[in-house]
């Protein structure tokens, strides 16, 4: 746990929904927006359930579901709100244990999110490696909203709900 932005977040990403991976670089599963199921964050392209089928569609909802929330048992998805919070407290581009990421925060106040890509949104392969995309639980009008950042900075933006990303989750 990481106290950053006065919210607890999780040191490391989702790996197979309600797990987090064993280290803070490590890359964990992709997941498609208000969708449970995570899928590799190398190829080849299978998902948590086993399946080899990339649905392209975009999930509905206004907010990420509890119901598909792929964090642990007391812990989400952030909120856009929350991603903003960790752009403002400042971030460096660095690498940890040979993986590249970037630091949030200041102090003793540090996050590390790893830069591990996305799965293209139309046919889930494996792109952006070197740049990090994380989402958030905040939708906009057929998209929803990301943390994104490479080695020239960090910002947030929306992105069609059916791309595959991180998630990094806060404590609730």
């Amino acid at each position: 746990m990481n106290g950053i932005c006065s919210k607890c977040w999780a040191t490391c990403n989702v790996d197979m929904p309600g797990t987090f991976t064993a280290n803070p670089e490590d890359a964990g599963m992709f997941y498609q927006w208000n969708r449970k199921t995570g899928w590799s964050s190398t190829d080849p392209m299978i998902n948590s359930n086993g399946s080899t089928t990339w649905d392209p569609s975009n999930a509905s909802g206004s907010t990420w579901a509890s119901a598909n929330d792929p964090c642990p048992t007391g812990w989400r998805v952030p909120t856009n709100a929350e991603h903003r919070s960790l752009l403002n407290a400042g971030s460096q581009w660095t690498t940890t244990n040979g993986v590249d990421g970037r630091i949030f925060g200041n102090g003793n106040d540090l996050l590390f999110l790893p830069a591990v890509g996305i799965r293209h949104y139309i046919v889930g392969a494996n792109m952006g490696m070197g740049t990090g995309f994380y989402w958030s639980c905040t939708a906009s009008p057929n998209r929803a909203f990301y943390l994104s950042f490479s080695s020239s900075g960090a910002t947030d933006n929306d992105i069609p709900r059916s791309t595959g990303l991180s998630v990094r989750c806060i404590k609730e």
